[in-house]
């Protein structure tokens, strides 16, 4: 069987009246065009069996794809990259100290009642902080471990600084219209009540892209948060579908049901892209863990090669 793509043709030799030859026309046989990185993302998406926001996008606005990209979620810890930006912002117009100190304490209220709440270092990624409870921890430390371990913690005692409120204002200043910051982490009485932290691939991406390219912020603050999310523990996502070496900052975001990544991705011989990969409800037992690695190794070799996925 000739390949879909083969044209047939007929043609009648001079000499050989009455006797038909089949014969391909010239170059029919050549292999189809290979699918597109969008329709590529569409059908991996479709078959992941989850609810799927993906955004890829060049930094300089030459290459995308989306997939979903409004598709509204729990944001889980990604939304502690725009407090992270809050913090650079207002320590930049001297509005607080980032080598000011705090006092680690581990009780917090609730945004919904004013009910009084405990952090639990069993629940925690960074158990180390609780042991430093009543110490004064400068706000640069709280910052690096709340991306660079996701500390709850340190979240919560930075959010309580900024004000939640402020940091939402500061997404819709960058055209982030959906990402929303209400509360710090384990509000349970807030969560119950519906009332939760949540976001979109495309407000997402427009944090890390404010984070490579604010110009409200100097080039040192630019750097130290790149260099913070270079630093995150937590690979196994994008970054996992990188090629070893590759400079890639990152910030997650996990809960039970929801799986999600974040970066900034600095190829050497391309444009730098970012890519967020949004999860809610992947069956397999890792959450879409090995889907998000999948989906960035795929993209990967769309950018740097310049062509569509094979």
């Amino acid at each position: 069987m000739f390949p879909p793509s083969c044209k047939l043709s007929f043609r009648r030799p001079p000499r050989a009246a009455g006797l038909l030859i089949l014969a391909l026309s010239t170059g029919a046989c050549e292999p189809a065009d290979p699918p597109s990185l969008q329709s590529v993302l569409d059908s991996l998406a479709a078959a992941s069996g989850a609810e799927v926001g993906i955004v890829y996008r060049t930094l300089d606005g030459r290459d995308s794809a989306l997939v979903n990209p409004d598709l509204r979620m729990h944001a889980a810890s990604t939304m502690k990259v725009p407090v992270m930006l809050q913090l650079v912002l207002d320590h930049e117009a001297g509005l607080l100290d980032l080598d000011g100190t705090l006092p680690v304490e581990t009780t917090f209220h609730s945004i919904l009642d004013g009910s009084a709440y405990r952090l639990d270092a069993g629940s925690d990624s960074d158990s180390a902080l609780y042991r430093r409870a009543g110490e004064a921890v400068t706000r640069r430390e709280l910052m690096d471990r709340m991306i660079t371990r996701s500390s709850n913690l340190a979240t919560n005692l930075l959010i309580r600084e900024v004000d939640p409120r402020r940091v939402t204002e500061t997404l819709r200043a960058l055209g982030a219209d959906s990402m929303e910051v209400l509360r710090g982490v384990e509000d349970i009485p807030a969560f119950e009540a519906g009332l939760s932290n949540t976001t979109t691939a495309r407000d997402l991406a427009l944090v890390m892209e404010a984070v490579v390219g604010d110009d409200r912020i100097s080039t040192a603050g630019r750097e130290e948060m790149l260099d913070i999310l270079r630093r995150q523990h937590f690979r196994e996502n994008i970054p996992a579908g990188l090629p070893p070496g590759t400079d890639v900052a990152n910030k997650t975001g996990w809960i039970t049901g929801i799986n999600h990544d974040a970066a900034v991705i600095f190829p050497r011989d391309a444009a730098p892209y970012v890519l967020v990969v949004l999860l809610r409800g992947h069956p397999a037992q890792d959450q879409g863990t090995a889907f998000a690695a999948r989906i960035s190794r795929t993209v990967w070799e769309h950018h740097v090669s310049g062509r569509d996925p094979q």
